[in-house]
């Protein structure tokens, strides 16, 4: 199925100037043309429209995966452990079992696609953390990289409104969208 995702603002990355009105086609997993928004629909009128307000820019790769996902307790809102994630003495204080640290990084994982976030620096040693990560389509990477919305590439991105994320893309599934 075809799919344009728009925004305000187009920006692909790489040092390439930002598009106004600017859209990507995706198919599939990939990105299959970069153009105006008013161009990719004359061109493909039965493609299904997302539209986005802000900038629609590749998503952000975050540096520190390793202390968010596999040295931090995410807790689950039934227990009465707060909102935010444990670290330190209050992490000590838990019984960490496999499943536990799993369920804690599909949660820590939910809050990084909210941010819009699209891959991790690694490495990740746990491997009920390692699996959470790859069901959830987020990329383990060796190191910091800069993606780039261009055709023939992977479908990945994140859309911006302000400082706050209103959508994540990951190899064209729409991961997390702002309610």
């Amino acid at each position: 199925m075809l799919t344009i995702h728009t925004a305000d603002v187009l920006t692909p990355g790489g040092g390439s100037p930002s598009l106004p009105g600017g859209a990507v086609l995706v198919e599939g997993r990939q990105i299959t043309a970069v153009a105006l928004y008013d161009d990719l629909v004359a061109a493909h009128p039965s493609a299904r429209v997302r539209r986005w307000p802000g900038v629609l820019t590749p998503g952000l790769v975050e540096p520190h995966g390793p202390e968010l996902l596999e040295r931090a307790y995410h807790p689950d809102p039934r227990e009465d452990l707060g909102d935010e994630p444990l670290t330190g003495e209050a992490l000590s204080a838990l019984t960490m079992t496999d499943a536990r640290w799993g369920a804690s990084a599909r949660r820590g994982v939910q809050r990084l696609l909210a941010k819009g976030t699209v891959a991790v620096v690694g490495p990740l040693r746990r491997p009920t953390v390692i699996d959470a990560v790859h069901r959830s389509g987020l990329a383990i990477e060796p190191g910091p990289t800069e993606s780039l919305l261009l055709p023939g590439a992977d479908a990945t991105f994140a859309v911006f409104d302000a400082t706050e994320c209103v959508a994540t893309v990951i190899r064209g599934r729409l991961l997390h969208r702002r309610r």
